[in-house]
């Protein structure tokens, strides 16, 4: 079986008390493209935006991304 990659995106949105759309204006990244991102759906990410979206909620790529 293939493991998959897991975007904990919602909690961390949650555990910060922030909404996408914030998320989306501090990392400029279309709410779209982060939707996507939220629900799995997308099929990579540059490092340069990995690194954005942690910034903007202090975190690690391992808090963000997570394996099944």
């Amino acid at each position: 079986m293939q493991k998959q990659l897991k975007v904990n995106l919602d909690l961390l949105l949650l555990q910060r008390k922030m909404k996408l759309s914030e998320l989306s204006k501090k990392v400029n990244i279309t709410m779209a493209n982060l939707s996507k991102l939220k629900t799995g759906k997308a099929k990579a990410i540059h490092f340069t935006t990995l690194l954005s979206i942690c910034e903007a909620l202090d975190c690690k790529p391992g808090d963000l991304l997570d394996l099944e």
